[in-house]
């Protein structure tokens, strides 16, 4: 008897679940967008109505610069380097905070420069970099440090990427701090 009550629920069950499953009406979605999403391309020819060509993207204007953004003048090369040992720092003195300043350092500048500038950070002492010059030996300037760290020289890179115009003036300041200890 029991088997039979066993058997009489498994087929009523499958049944149950059989009748639900229509393949002509699927169940409700509750966020339809998230299953059928509507596929954009971008810069397609599909929207001819934009601009007059029925192009999307657009160049900016020859000359133009982004907003907040100073163009550094002096140029990638020997003359400029020596150029650049002219230059002062336009930092007002309340602009100027040493404890970023010596952050920004310790994260950029450290691991090869070392934490006193002496040219003995983690990686120089490693010896994965020969040569990191000390400060307190070489002929520089801010002008010249901020034009090093703008386009580097050298084995070093440029960290035009990584800092911003004020970031890099704050740095070259702090350098010339390590300089003169």
């Amino acid at each position: 008897m029991k088997a039979l009550h066993k058997i009489a629920f498994a087929v009523t069950a499958s049944l149950a679940f059989a009748s639900c499953h229509d393949t002509a009406a699927p169940n409700y979605q509750y966020m339809p967008n998230m299953y059928e999403s509507v596929g954009y391309e971008a810069y397609s020819e599909a929207p001819k109505t934009v601009f007059k060509d029925g192009k999307e993207g657009r160049l900016p204007a020859q000359g133009s610069i982004p907003r907040g953004f100073v163009p550094y003048e002096l140029p990638n090369n020997e003359e400029g380097y020596t150029a650049s040992k002219a230059l002062v720092s336009p930092l007002a003195a309340g602009e100027y905070d040493e404890a970023k300043a010596e952050q920004l350092y310790t994260i950029y500048c450290a691991i090869c420069h070392g934490d006193k500038g002496d040219g003995k950070g983690n990686l120089a002492v490693r010896e994965k970099f020969a040569g990191v010059p000390d400060y307190k030996t070489r002929e520089i300037t801010e002008g010249s440090v901020f034009h090093v760290e703008t386009y580097g020289r050298n084995m070093m890179g440029s960290y035009a990427n990584q800092l911003n115009q004020k970031e890099r003036w704050q740095v070259a300041r702090y350098v010339m701090k390590l300089k003169s200890e």
